[in-house]
């Protein structure tokens, strides 16, 4: 792949929204993230990994604020999050002052090593559950 982080950020994007993201989302016990879209007001699904701690899931984007579900936080931090099947309603936050790469030695290891190797613009995310 080239050195151009932006194409390899285009590249992956797409191979992930037009057929990893379509297949995934059907998945049931896939962990997923439900944003509201900025600027649809829609809810948008997005796979994701990371961890459950007590109350709180952990995860880190790909390419930080350039991803369009933290975008969508930024807008508005209100969430869903599919785990295990059932949905949880919670609250995003972003970190960016948290080591995403200290964050992902805690989090599941598959999932972690995928964003080592494509990310390209780590960002910690911390979604406090509500139910």
């Amino acid at each position: 792949m080239s050195r151009d982080p932006g194409l390899k950020q285009r590249v992956v994007t797409a191979f992930q929204r037009h057929v990893a993201n379509p297949v995934l989302r059907r998945v049931p016990f896939q962990t997923v993230l439900e944003t509201t879209g900025r600027v649809s007001g829609l809810p948008r699904r997005t796979p994701i990994g990371g961890r459950r701690t007590g109350d709180t899931f952990w995860l880190v984007s790909e390419y930080g604020e350039k991803s369009h579900y933290v975008r969508n936080i930024k807008a508005d931090p209100s969430v869903r999050l599919r785990l295990h099947g059932r949905w949880h309603h919670g609250t995003a936050h972003l970190l960016p002052t948290d080591d995403p790469l200290t964050r992902l030695r805690t989090l599941p290891k598959l999932n972690s090593t995928a964003v080592r190797a494509l990310g390209t613009n780590l960002l910690t995310i911390r979604i406090d559950l509500h139910d």
